[in-house]
């Protein structure tokens, strides 16, 4: 028995779009600026050392955009996703070593709709400010980022030179 404050029957859902309801995005063609900050998830460089879950990044990510975009600045978004960096080195007797480490991975876009009237330069200020905020906080010496056809890391273990 239906009281009037129920729905009786299965409720209807708005149809999505179709394919001629698609337009192009006034301003949003542009050219491509893709970018990465890879972060590792295991602190410092002892084995034993802490192993973050990829959420911790994304929160501390989340608050960086929150406090960016309060301020009335822009800010990058992207997505995050859970992988391992493999690597290998010499050792001084002759041998090799190699280690495995989790890593959280930071990737997107800066949108020529949103973003496009950012300078290269003011994106990877923000990709830096970023990637610091993710060291901080993951406590990490070592940080990975691309942008475009550019990488560089950024270091808080070693002196300058």
């Amino acid at each position: 028995m239906n009281d009037g404050n129920v729905p009786s029957g299965p409720a209807k859902r708005n149809a999505g779009p179709r394919r001629e309801d698609y337009r192009l995005v006034p301003d949003s063609y542009g050219p491509r600026r893709d970018f990465r900050i890879t972060v590792g998830l295991r602190e410092g460089w002892d084995p034993e050392g802490r192993v973050y879950d990829v959420s911790e990044a994304v929160r501390t990510a989340h608050a960086w955009m929150r406090r960016r975009v309060g301020a009335g600045l822009p800010a990058l978004s992207g997505m995050f996703t859970r992988g391992e960096v493999t690597y290998a080195w010499p050792r001084p007797d002759g041998s090799v070593g190699s280690d495995r480490e989790p890593v959280a991975i930071f990737t997107g876009e800066a949108v020529h709709a949103y973003l496009g009237h950012l300078s290269d330069k003011e994106v990877e200020a923000m990709l830096n400010e970023l990637a610091v905020e993710l060291g901080a906080a993951l406590g990490q010496e070592r940080l990975y980022v691309a942008f475009g056809e550019r990488t560089w890391i950024l270091d808080a273990g070693e002196p300058e030179r």
